[in-house]
């Protein structure tokens, strides 16, 4: 899934902790964030909210997980 703009950063955040597997944001350059790690999620996060935040793509281990997230961007499609 290809994000665009998060303004609501921590409702992002909080969906991030309920998923049950990893969850990921990629860069085009091959980075890999895991936002389930706390210190992932600062440079996640200031890539996302900064120049770079139309290349990231968000990823999950549980397909469960991605359910939660569609929900969140149906709540804000801007996102």
């Amino acid at each position: 899934m290809k994000l665009s703009n998060i303004d609501q950063v921590n409702e992002f955040l909080n969906v991030v902790k309920e998923c049950r597997g990893d969850v990921y944001l990629t860069s085009p350059q091959g980075d890999k964030f895991n936002l389930k790690s706390n210190f992932s999620q600062y440079i996640a996060m200031g890539a996302l909210l900064g120049n770079h935040g139309d290349d990231l793509e968000l990823w999950c281990d549980d397909k469960e997980d991605e359910a939660k997230f569609l929900n969140f961007f149906n709540k804000h499609p801007e996102v």
